[in-house]
């Protein structure tokens, strides 16, 4: 059955978009979808039962985003995107217009030459220094164009697990976690495992073709911890829940599994979630509210039901949540 992108579409008032992390992190709301009732993040530890399996994200997002200017005069910016196994560097570059390869692109000290412009859009940068360095030193926290507010610090834009250095986005479920949130799920004999998924933009980014089987999906590469799996395969034996923290867990974890194992160690994905996709390793997510005609939503779709989905969507919009990467969360079971 082909569908059509305008069913993934709903009306999202600016007014409805965060600006701002709830804080603390955990005040945010939770629309718990199983009675439609409205909690707060912090009680999420008492909704899962003893045994069930939470699985974070612990991407690190990259102060990604670079201003400089070209060698011919004028200002340009940078979005680094991935590394390859060259050291190149995959960017989005503002203004693109007169991008071309050979331009010399400065920051500060650090020097940048464009290779080429795939059909993508997208520009291949060699850099003659270390850029997680430079990143580090010049680079901006690369907040979502809908979030117009700057940020107080740019630790609002990363978890409180936030391991290992790599992702061009946040995985915005895990920006609810305190500390305390965490400690929590231990004094209740919920276990704790976690993934690395490296998030791009390209997740957040509406679908642009007219059915959702024409959009080609993007790659994100991910790291499944060889204690994650054993916690997976435990959890599941004594008929526990796994619950993942957010639209990227599912889909590193979806990806990883087989025959109901889920295989260890480094991977990349082009998994693309949709209705009628039969799940293997979630049982439950907890995830913020997507951009409208996202694979997000899409995805969601696939986990609760076509129509379940519309329903939570405009449920939490009547009830004045707050959507998108700053929002809050809602969660739910596997149809």
């Amino acid at each position: 059955m082909t569908l059509r992108t305008d069913e993934f579409d709903y009306e999202l008032p600016t007014a409805s978009i965060a600006q701002r992390p709830a804080a603390p992190r955990e005040s945010a709301r939770l629309l718990d979808c199983r009675g439609m009732d409205d909690r707060h993040f912090f009680e999420l530890p008492g909704m899962l039962d003893e045994g069930d399996l939470v699985v974070l994200n612990t991407t690190k997002v990259r102060a990604a985003r670079l201003r400089g200017t070209r060698d011919s005069g004028g200002a340009v910016e940078v979005l680094l995107l991935s590394e390859n196994v060259d050291g190149e560097w995959e960017a989005l570059i503002r203004p693109a217009r007169r991008v071309r390869p050979g331009l010399r692109l400065l920051f500060g000290t650090a020097n940048a030459i464009v290779l080429e412009r795939p059909e993508s859009g997208r520009t291949m940068l060699r850099f003659d220094e270390d850029v997680e360095k430079l990143a580090g030193e010049v680079g901006e926290m690369p907040l979502p164009p809908y979030i117009t507010a700057p940020l107080a610090d740019p630790s609002e834009y990363q978890t409180v697990f936030a391991k290992e250095l790599g992702s061009a986005a946040a995985p915005t479920a895990g920006l609810h976690f305190s500390t305390g949130v965490l400690a929590e799920f231990a004094d209740r004999g919920v276990d704790v495992a976690s993934i690395d998924l490296q998030v791009g933009v390209d997740t957040f980014r509406p679908i642009a073709e007219e059915t959702i089987d024409a959009h080609r999906m993007h790659s994100e590469r991910f790291v499944v911890p060889p204690e994650t799996a054993t916690a997976f395969e435990m959890t599941k034996r004594r008929g526990g829940k796994v619950v993942a923290i957010g639209t990227t867990v599912v889909r590193a974890l979806e990806s990883a599994v087989a025959d109901g194992r889920l295989r260890p160690g480094p991977a990349s994905t082009e998994l693309f979630i949709r209705p009628g996709y039969r799940f293997g390793a979630v049982d439950a997510v907890v995830t913020n509210f997507h951009v409208p005609r996202s694979t997000l939503i899409v995805l969601v779709a696939a986990l609760v039901g076509e129509m379940r989905w519309k329903h939570i969507y405009e449920t939490a919009l009547e009830r004045g949540y707050r959507f998108l990467s700053f929002g809050d969360a809602m969660f739910a079971e596997r149809a």
